[in-house]
């Protein structure tokens, strides 16, 4: 299998890339995988004008499609996202705004392979799980209009450090199991 594992956050070294890390470690045995953060890509802002909606793809020149020439990759799709105010981080949200030429709600639209599967890792500060829940909603509800199914879920609650996740990593290994299935 191809996976993709997505650091949804733009901090390259935080708890969330260390997270990413670990996942391509334990899911790495027997398939191909590739780790990327969402600010190795420029990605600019959508600008709502719908043009996409008539032509299945956006005017405007960035690394949209270079991020979807990945996912269109990739069998499997691992999201991990921190905690930005209780939802996806900024530079994420700009980027499933700019998969619009992709959702499956109006036509014509560009299309992924079908068959990919999607996981979502949420991890936050504070010690409540309702945060975590409405990152994962966010992340499952674009995986929806991309057509991809969703298959797994984490919520870490109380990851503000990389040495936070030393007591998690067995919680983040069985979850791997799951995506390894």
């Amino acid at each position: 299998m191809k996976i993709l594992v997505i650091n949804c956050s733009p901090v390259r070294n935080g708890a969330t890339a260390e997270i990413v890390d670990l996942v391509k470690e334990y899911v790495e045995e027997d398939n191909i995988v590739k780790t990327v953060c969402i600010d190795d890509f420029e990605i600019k802002m959508c600008k709502g004008c719908r043009k996409c909606h008539e032509t299945a793809e956006c005017f405007q020149k960035d690394d949209v499609v270079k991020l979807m020439e990945i996912y269109d990759w990739a069998d499997k799709i691992v999201s991990v996202s921190p905690s930005y105010w209780a939802d996806i981080p900024g530079q994420f949200k700009v980027f499933i705004d700019r998969c619009t030429p992709w959702c499956n709600t109006h036509e014509p639209h560009a299309s992924l392979q079908s068959g990919k599967m999607g996981y979502t890792i949420a991890l936050r500060t504070g010690p409540s799980m309702p945060e975590c829940e409405r990152i994962i909603s966010s992340i499952e509800h674009f995986y929806g209009h991309l057509e991809i199914e969703t298959c797994g879920k984490l919520g870490l609650c109380g990851i503000e450090y990389k040495e936070n996740l030393a007591n998690r990593q067995d919680e983040i290994k069985k979850f791997c199991e799951i995506i390894k299935k």
